[in-house]
């Protein structure tokens, strides 16, 4: 069955590149509503936004969402992947600004506060979009693909030159509460040497060692270090949910990246919609629905996200 929110959610944070503060308000919504933002300081135009794969207006920095009235909201992706991975499928986002709360660069508080509040089963079979065939797109060094898996499966693979991160692989079948426990608390990355170059071009403004793990060649400049020691891919994993979410509805597949980032990532959903025979949209059967990311979190999961 679909699942929303028992009630409202609310964060107060700043954004990552614009460094304006913003208060975002998770509410419940009814069957098929899917996932909507609204920006509530927007008056004069439409202020409703699609969390879909073709509303994706930017992929450079993080993934911005846009309407037909130029109306936008940024840094989306770590919020959606902390709703698919709490598996809900229909949520009405009020926000008052153009970028969504950064928090400490995880998804960690999201998924805490979306688990600590309650979840609601509703009268309604979920749908799902199941792979078919595999479909790739790759980009310079950025390859990424969707083949068919019966579950959802994310595999990614990097490799940076700093010595802090290096090259770093991992696979996780998404089912039975993976994303909280193994991904929730994985925290974006950057170098040092990026970091002032984004901050003299006016980006990353709103960016500290609070929300971002920052490295210098094999120096961690974050006291404490790395949560994991694969920290860095499992954060690009999160990503990954977070953009494969906009295809409006769970994906049964494995999807797999390497060098990957949101702009791939989105290409790659678009590739997908315009191959003909590539996937099939499925009312979810009880055993598929039981390998869906969010299906089967514990309270004991919730207590692993700290």
């Amino acid at each position: 069955m679909q699942t929303s929110l028992t009630q409202d959610v609310q964060f107060v944070g700043t954004g990552l590149h614009s460094g304006r503060p913003a208060r975002l308000t998770l509410h419940p919504a009814s069957v098929d509503h899917g996932i909507w933002f609204r920006r509530t300081d927007e008056r004069e135009r439409d202020n409703l936004i699609p969390a879909k794969f073709d509303a994706v207006s930017d992929t450079r920095l993080n993934t911005r969402l846009s309407n037909a009235a130029g109306v936008s909201v940024s840094t989306v992706e770590h919020l959606m992947a902390a709703l698919a991975g709490c598996g809900l499928h229909n949520v009405l986002i009020d926000i008052d600004g153009p970028e969504v709360p950064i928090m400490d660069g995880s998804a960690k508080r999201f998924v805490r506060e979306i688990l600590a509040a309650g979840l609601v089963q509703q009268r309604a079979p979920i749908r799902a979009l199941r792979i078919l065939k595999t479909v790739e797109h790759r980009e310079g060094d950025a390859e990424v693909r969707l083949e068919p898996f019966e579950g959802f499966r994310i595999s990614f693979e990097i490799d940076f030159p700093d010595a802090a991160i290096g090259r770093q692989d991992a696979s996780f079948d998404m089912q039975n509460g993976t994303f909280v426990r193994e991904l929730s608390d994985c925290r974006t990355f950057c170098r040092r040497a990026d970091v002032d170059a984004m901050q003299a071009a006016g980006l990353a403004l709103g960016g500290s060692l609070d929300n971002a793990i920052v490295v210098e060649g094999g120096d961690v400049l974050n006291p404490g270090g790395f949560r994991r020691a694969n920290e860095c891919v499992r954060h690009k994993m999160l990503d990954a949910l977070g953009d494969l979410s906009l295809a409006g509805m769970p994906i049964i597949g494995h999807y797999t990246g390497k060098r990957a980032g949101h702009g791939p990532s989105n290409r790659l959903l678009r590739t997908l919609f315009a191959t003909p025979g590539a996937f099939e949209v499925v009312t979810c059967t009880e055993e598929q629905t039981r390998r869906l990311p969010g299906f089967g979190i514990r309270p004991s999961d919730l207590a692993k996200v700290g």
